[in-house]
């Protein structure tokens, strides 16, 4: 199960990026997104070592 990882201070730019938009800074939300895209780096973590328990933990999540 990979896990895609964003800035630190998502919270504070998602109130930026919202402010921006009331000023009508920005256009939608595909706007906004694209600026995050474009100016903050994502971080993609994927499992690594035993399969096998990795894969009880995610039927564990699931099973919830």
């Amino acid at each position: 199960l990979p896990v895609v990882a964003g800035p630190a201070e998502a919270a504070a730019l998602g109130n930026a990026l919202v402010q921006a938009r009331a000023h009508r800074l920005l256009g939608d939300r595909a706007a906004m997104r694209e600026l995050l895209a474009a100016t903050q780096p994502l971080a993609r973590y994927e499992p690594r070592g035993n399969a096998t328990a990795w894969c009880a933990a995610e039927r564990r999540v699931h099973d919830r």
